[in-house]
């Protein structure tokens, strides 16, 4: 077997013509004979180009709705042969199977077939059967046959074939096949992940992820790691498929943390009022919603002052001057927002290094999906955490009901609190946090660390009392003992939200009483780990 193999004929199967043109008229001018199908050799023979149907050379016609017509030995038999090997030599020539060369193949677009909400048949129909067959079958005989399943390839072919006089290298080949498995694998797990959603399998026995590749980072959560970052496919706002308008390269670090700084301000409506969330290490630093944009973002900026510098902000509204001047007071690693006026941009040119992220809009924080993390030897799938509580779904258990300010703040640090590392305590006031305290293995050390960069805001602040004096407090779990419910009173909280659902909630409902507090259980809790 040479390193080197020549072209000589190529089958050209897509469902997106982008660039098809251009290639079929590069191959014929190196000599190559075309095979085509469908809609492609139309394409092809409308731009004047010698085309051969396959159906011609099979000697059966495209049938039973284009569902059968490369799935014949003349096909597969012209992918599979090896060219070196006797006996695959005299069943070719004793059938009048031809070699073919290269395979360009595209799927159906089922993942967009599935991202437009069609019905059950139309995805059924949007299954792609020969092209995955063909695929495989090429890839894996690339010691001799060339297999290019992405349009963003064909210029990496053409280069191939001029640096080597119309032949490609085995590493180039090897290349393209891996690529193929892995776009052939990532089909198969769009298919089987959809279809376990269509027919409400929730515990399939086999699931599959797939991805396609963002970009490549410097390195991970540290320099000595490798890491890059992928696409689901989705095109949910966020992230991954925000449009970066100006800054360095984002690093691990900044997407997991942007990640983090959009859901959460995604948990206000832009309709309800301008929000602002800032996020150091995947944690809020300061969450907050005011008149303005502006105003929203310095109140979130007062709760923890020191620890936002470097951070993230995300806001729910698009990025005007006003805001973008106060978010350039300090040094601020990534902005992420629906949108940015002229003005905002022109402010943040001057900061070349800070990273501008826009989106097409806000994430739905109720919105169905799964996440996944990997453990060793497995992974742990649930669904997305989408839980969402309102006044009405909140029992009130202490002789003291909420007034609808507290109401309010209450609903306001609930929502916080998801996106809270736990154990995680929130005391907020005003639809402002005025203290955090994330990640502890105490609720009562969260308690206390939320009360502690409170008293830290009144200082930074010139306030004569700490924030957290008339607050709301929420526990993302239920306090499983009084101590940590009495440590957010001893800081001021004048009442409580967790969800309930300890063996001494009576304990603690008593220990509210005794101090005065209301309380209300929201039946729902919000561990984030």
């Amino acid at each position: 077997m040479s390193d080197l193999q020549p072209i000589r004929r190529a089958l050209l199967s897509v469902s997106d013509k982008t660039g098809l043109i251009d290639l079929g008229r590069a191959l014929e001018a190196r000599g190559i004979e075309l095979l085509s199908t469908g809609g492609s050799a139309r394409a092809l023979r409308d731009a004047g180009l010698a085309v051969r149907d396959v159906a011609e050379m099979t000697g059966f016609p495209e049938m039973m709705d284009g569902r059968v017509k490369t799935l014949h030995p003349m096909v597969h038999g012209g992918l599979l042969a090896l060219r070196d090997d006797a006996d695959h030599k005299a069943a070719m020539e004793q059938h009048g199977i031809g070699p073919i060369d290269l395979l360009v193949v595209n799927l159906y677009p089922f993942e967009e077939t599935v991202a437009k909400g069609a019905d059950y048949d139309t995805c059924i129909e949007n299954i792609d059967i020969g092209g995955p067959a063909m695929i495989r079958a090429a890839a894996k005989n690339h010691a001799y046959v060339n297999v290019i399943v992405d349009v963003a390839d064909y210029a990496a072919l053409s280069a191939e074939l001029d640096a080597h006089d119309g032949q490609t290298t085995l590493a180039f080949r090897k290349r393209q096949a891996q690529i193929a498995y892995a776009r052939t694998a990532a089909y198969d797990a769009a298919v089987s992940t959809w279809m376990a959603g269509a027919i409400g399998e929730e515990t399939p026995r086999r699931r599959a992820f797939a991805g396609t590749l963002a970009q490549t980072l410097r390195y991970g959560e540290n320099p000595h790691q490798a890491a890059s970052f992928y696409r689901d496919g989705s095109g949910q706002p966020g992230v991954a498929t925000a449009r970066q308008l100006q800054g360095k390269e984002l690093s691990y670090n900044n997407i997991n943390d942007t990640d983090a700084a959009f859901e959460l301000a995604s948990e206000f409506a832009p309709g309800d009022g301008a929000a602002c969330a800032i996020i150091k290490h995947a944690n809020p630093c300061g969450v907050a919603t005011g008149a303005t944009l502006a105003e929203a973002y310095g109140r979130a900026f007062d709760c923890d002052r020191t620890s936002a510098f470097g951070g993230i902000v995300a806001l729910n509204r698009a990025l005007d001057g006003e805001t973008a001047r106060a978010i350039t007071e300090i040094f601020t690693e990534v902005v992420i927002a629906p949108g940015a006026d002229d003005e905002a941009r022109e402010i943040f040119a001057a900061k070349k290094n800070l990273r501008l992220l826009v989106t097409d809009g806000m994430a739905d924080p109720r919105a169905a999906g799964r996440t996944w993390k990997q453990v060793s030897g497995g992974f742990l799938v649930q669904d997305r955490d989408a839980g969402h509580v309102e006044a009405a779904d909140l029992k009130v258990v202490t002789k003291k009901a909420p007034t609808a300010e507290q109401m309010a703040d209450l609903l306001f640090a609930w929502r916080v609190a998801k996106h809270v590392k736990s154990n995680a305590i929130v005391y907020a006031k005003g639809g402002q946090t005025v203290g955090v305290g994330a990640g502890q293995m105490s609720r009562l050390d969260s308690a206390l660390i939320a009360a502690t960069k409170a008293q830290r805001m009144a200082d930074a602040l010139g306030l004569r009392e700490s924030p957290a004096i008339g607050s709301a407090v929420a526990s993302d779990a239920f306090f499983p003992f009084p101590d940590g419910l009495m440590e957010a009173a001893q800081a001021g909280a004048t009442c409580v939200i967790q969800p309930g659902g300890s063996m001494r909630d009576d304990e603690v409902i008593a220990a509210a009483d005794e101090a005065g507090l209301a309380m209300v259980f929201t039946g729902m809790r919000h561990f984030r780990h």
